[in-house]
């Protein structure tokens, strides 16, 4: 009898804790309970702590509520151009609406990876291999709306579709890498060039204004000496007329100066001056004026004999003579160097100078200084 007793009171304290367990339930966070009651939908159990009817309600499906990441193998896909591409696909989704998710449809997940599938086959053979590279946002956005629109009704909303990989034929891959290359050639000569013609275009600028400045170094040096000569030229023409020197002496300066003239090289025509008459003149007068002081010297002592004084006029007129020489000699030489230039240029000579016409202007000119 006591052994009965106790196992009833076992039964009926197993059957309370069975009975509470049913009754209470503990959602976690970012989970979805549906619950049915005799098979029919009756709630959903949100996070927290729920009461149940025990051996009433029933939970169907626990659905959980974060983002889902689904990464579907690649699929064959054909393009307008009749090339088949491999494309891998990730999706991002969320449950939305945890009945939906449990009633309309009995697998969503394998829906939303057919419906990508068909969805994808359809966006890409509209376009060619080259597009389909070049416009994967196109193609995601594409995607993202109808696989939007489609699994509202399910209670799921796909909030990114990405294209993780497009994979052309072996053929086309090295059709591809080798126009790429091509390109890259092309892009690099073209930046070659371009660097070449900015470098000559720099080195004939730099070429150009180094010109520039040496020209005007070169002016300004002109102008600088050529100014510095006329200085000079005209501090000497003042310095000259300043002195107010004898004709005698520009005879003499003119007779130094005639050979060097004689030697231009840079000469093509050389004129014999009218004034080397005047300057031949000049030293007659000279060697007269010599000859004057002469015969004009105070009278000799007594002693002095008229031996003596014919010797001494004998002596003058040697020296006078042996200057005419050298003077005729001068004037030889310049004569030849004239006459050699001359011939070489087709100009007259000038007539030769003898020390007989020197001694009979020198004549002349004392007896014009006598007669005045």
């Amino acid at each position: 009898m006591d052994v009965a007793i106790a196992v009833l009171f076992a039964a009926v304290a197993l059957l309370v804790v069975i009975t509470f367990a049913k009754a209470v339930r503990i959602v976690p966070q970012q989970r979805q309970d549906v619950v049915e009651r005799l098979g029919k939908y009756k709630r959903t159990l949100q996070p927290g702590l729920n009461l149940l009817v025990p051996f009433i309600d029933a939970v169907r499906t626990k659905v959980d509520m974060r983002e889902q990441v689904v990464s579907f193998p690649p699929q064959p896909v054909i393009t307008s151009d009749n090339l088949v591409v491999s494309i891998d696909t990730v999706l991002y989704f969320k449950v939305v609406d945890s009945a939906k998710a449990t009633y309309e449809i009995s697998n969503f997940l394998q829906a939303i990876e057919q419906l990508t599938v068909t969805t994808l086959r359809n966006v890409i053979g509209s376009l060619d291999l080259e597009r389909a590279l070049t416009s994967r946002e196109e193609i995601n956005r594409h995607l993202s709306g109808v696989l939007d629109e489609t699994t509202g009704r399910w209670g799921i909303k796909v909030t990114r579709v990405e294209i993780k990989a497009i994979e052309p034929p072996p053929s086309i891959r090295d059709s591809m890498e080798k126009q790429m290359r091509a390109e890259r050639d092309r892009r690099a000569a073209i930046l070659n060039a371009e660097g070449q013609k900015q470098s000559q275009i720099l080195t004939a600028e730099g070429q150009k204004q180094a010109a520039v400045l040496r020209a005007d170094g070169d002016r300004q040096a002109r102008i600088l000496e050529a100014e510095g000569q006329a200085k000079a030229i005209r501090t000497v023409f003042d310095a000259i007329h300043q002195a107010n020197p004898s004709q005698k002496v520009l005879a003499y300066q003119y007779l130094q100066a005639l050979p060097q003239i004689a030697n231009g090289q840079a000469s093509k025509i050389w004129v014999v001056p009218a004034e080397l008459t005047k300057a031949l003149e000049g030293l007659g007068g000279a060697l007269g004026g010599l000859a004057g002081m002469a015969g004009d010297a105070p009278a000799p002592e007594a002693s002095r004999t008229a031996s003596d004084v014919e010797r001494e006029a004998a002596e003058a007129a040697r020296a006078a003579a042996a200057a005419a020489q050298e003077v005729h000699d001068q004037v030889r030489a310049a004569e030849a160097q004239v006459t050699s230039s001359s011939g070489a240029k087709g100009l007259p000579a000038p007539e030769p100078v003898s020390p007989a016409s020197l001694l009979d202007e020198t004549s002349t000119d004392r007896d014009r200084t006598e007669r005045g």
